[in-house]
């Protein structure tokens, strides 16, 4: 009889079973990491015979397993594929020869012939390679082919940005030019709103001469501003007129990432509805991996749902704060830039200082409504309009100030990215009103516009600030 509920078993026979199960569960993992990658004998036509390199690969997010090879020179590699990730992934040696796409849980196989010297393969999906998917392939004897040392890559990344677009401030938009609308219309009627909304790449300008290829919703950056009010349903229609996957994130809504969320290939549509029961102004942007490539190319918007008795004003414009890491030339941006959060400029509505070559016309003492959210995808925001007291702040669904008896007053809406909110103020007098984010490294690097209360002219020297 055993007492006090014990097995029966001596600690050191306990021991040395655990003990067994452990190396049992060592071997077997051994096993199966030498079964990755086997070598084995296949004859040729002359009657010699080739050694080929058996490989099987892993696709996850983001990474290849395993991440590196060796392989002698002149073998052959048969590789095997499974895509045990999330997402589509594909499988190319150079970035050429392997597999088509392969959706999750799907596989395939393929050989490279004779490899004479060392390479890589990666996932050639847009920003995949750049964050992580790729194998290097190393002939035995010959230099290395290190799966970090690949261009663009943030981590052991070799770009220097030596090709990327430069905006020059001086410079000036053409004469075909036209700002982004800042005015924000009134929620339309009904309580039911219908709306398609087209992920697409498209080449933009997005400061004077400089022009990049964006990814976008509705073809412009920022996406369409969409308005409600609380209760209202919105029945939300993604098209993939692109051709690369992209998804959508309404963060305004409260629905399963897993199912409204999921990244549509090229051609595909995907239903997004959901019931507005929160007030104020929110993000919504592509969420497809790397979101931060997706949303830094220009895949972000805003949706406002109105907080209860919203009260009328004389003007009401949105302005969307986000940055720009510049690649080359008509290229989509920099992911190198974007990992280390180094952008090139910090816009308002996509544009370089667009505001300061269309100003915005209001006139002396009308009221004015200014919806502002920060959509990043990395910096923060301290919007400020220089010249003016906010008598009213609304910050994340609530009133933090609003005009009463003890006459507060604010100077800036603080910002982090993805948060929101609007801010009220009259312009007391004719003139010139700089708009700006009072993080002043950002001013200059594109943060700034103007309002414009009266017929006036521009002077041409401005003032303290």
């Amino acid at each position: 009889m055993v007492a006090n509920g014990s097995s029966g078993e001596s600690p050191t026979r306990t021991s040395a079973i655990g003990f067994a199960i452990v190396s049992i569960a060592a071997v077997a993992a051994l096993v199966i990491s030498m079964v990755a990658v086997l070598v084995v004998q296949k004859s040729d036509p002359s009657g010699g015979s080739t050694t080929t390199l058996e490989v099987a690969v892993t696709l996850t997010e983001f990474k290849i397993t395993p991440a590196s090879i060796d392989v002698a020179s002149g073998q052959s590699i048969h590789f095997t594929v499974k895509n045990a990730g999330t997402m589509p992934h594909d499988f190319k040696v150079d970035g050429t020869k392997g597999t088509a796409l392969l959706q999750q849980g799907g596989s395939a196989e393929f050989t490279a012939d004779a490899v004479k010297a060392s390479a890589q393969a990666w996932c050639t999906v847009v920003g995949h390679k750049e964050s992580g998917m790729v194998m290097a392939i190393n002939l035995a004897g010959g230099a290395a082919a290190s799966a970090a040392a690949v261009p663009g890559m943030n981590m052991g990344g070799s770009s220097t940005g030596a090709s990327d677009a430069k905006i020059d401030a001086s410079a000036k938009p053409g004469s075909g030019w036209t700002a982004y609308d800042p005015t924000l219309r009134p929620a339309p009627g009904g309580t039911v709103h219908n709306v398609d909304i087209h992920a697409t790449e498209k080449t933009i300008e997005v400061a004077p001469g400089v022009t990049q290829k964006m990814w976008t919703f509705d073809g412009k950056v920022p996406g369409t501003i969409h308005r409600g009010h609380l209760g209202d349903v919105f029945n939300f229609t993604l098209i993939n007129d692109g051709t690369i996957g992209h998804s959508i994130d309404f963060h305004a809504s409260k629905v399963a990432w897993d199912q409204k969320m999921k990244t549509i290939d090229a051609g595909q549509r995907l239903q997004y509805s959901f019931r507005a029961d929160y007030a104020g102004i929110f993000m919504y942007h592509c969420g497809t991996a790397p979101a931060l490539e997706h949303i830094a190319n220009g895949m972000y918007g805003a949706i406002i749902i109105d907080p209860p008795n919203l009260a009328p004003v004389d003007h009401e414009y949105v302005m969307v704060q986000s940055e720009l890491y510049l690649g080359p030339q008509g290229q989509p941006g920099d992911l190198t830039k974007m990992n280390a959060a180094k952008w090139d400029a910090v816009v308002f509505n996509g544009y370089f200082m667009q505001y300061k070559f269309a100003p915005i016309r209001v006139e002396p003492n009308q009221r004015v409504r200014v919806w502002v959210i920060d959509d990043g995808p990395s910096e923060n925001s301290s919007f400020h309009i220089v010249g003016t007291v906010f008598d009213t702040v609304f910050k994340e669904g609530a009133f933090l100030l609003q005009p009463d008896a003890r006459r507060g007053g604010s100077q800036a809406l603080d910002l982090q990215p993805a948060q929101g909110g609007f801010v009220e103020f009259s312009l007391a007098e004719p003139g010139f009103y700089p708009m700006v984010t009072h993080k002043f490294v950002n001013v200059g690097a594109g943060a700034m516009g103007l309002f414009q209360a009266g017929d006036v002219t521009l002077p041409t020297s401005g003032g303290g600030h």
